[in-house]
């Protein structure tokens, strides 16, 4: 039996291709997964940040107007233009030598409220929604008829704040022990 030794080019090729599916293999096993990591851990901390101050913008504007809002292009105008909100934000605590600005900034270190509509991953608007209730009264007279029917409806005592990507909610719309409450704290 006379055996031929194989060529050089084919044990070549052969290491070409095994360096070539180690390079795949390290980039798909090791690099892709810290990749995906990080990029998760920057969207989970950004959109938990966004929220935050949307409950602040949440606090501020029940303040003022007694009730919460469900609608954002509100909250965020009322942020840029309202007076008070200014004043709060560049005001200066001079007893514990601190800002009163409530809102924290942002990964990039600043504070944009046109980024409180969506959320950094998928730039999905943030789900918000308020309470309705509704009270109903009978008014009767003094021989039991029925005078009249009081019905109130008091909208936002309760807000729900939502981020659709799953990095977690604020506030209840049934339980006030979790008004202003994130799912994170």
């Amino acid at each position: 039996m006379n055996s031929k030794p194989e060529p050089w080019y084919i044990h070549t090729a052969l290491y070409v291709v095994i360096a070539i599916l180690v390079v795949v293999l390290v980039k798909v096993a090791i690099l892709d997964p810290k990749d995906i990591v990080q990029s998760e851990k920057f969207f989970k901390k950004e959109s938990r940040l966004r929220m935050a101050d949307i409950k602040q913008a949440e606090i501020l504007w029940e303040q003022q107007h007694k009730s919460f809002t469900d609608n954002l292009d509100t909250l965020v105008n009322f942020i840029k233009n309202n007076p008070k909100v200014q004043e709060i934000r560049n005001g200066f605590d001079t007893v514990i030598q601190r800002s009163t600005n409530p809102f924290v900034k942002l990964s990039n270190g600043k504070f944009t409220p046109d980024s409180l509509f969506k959320t950094p991953k998928s730039l999905a608007n943030y789900i918000l929604q308020i309470d309705t209730s509704v009270n109903i009264d009978t008014v009767t007279n003094r021989y039991g008829r029925i005078k009249r029917i009081d019905t109130t409806i008091v909208l936002g005592k309760r807000y729900f704040l939502k981020d659709p990507d799953g990095y977690g909610t604020i506030g209840s719309l049934t339980d006030d022990a979790l008004k202003n409450t994130a799912s994170w704290e």
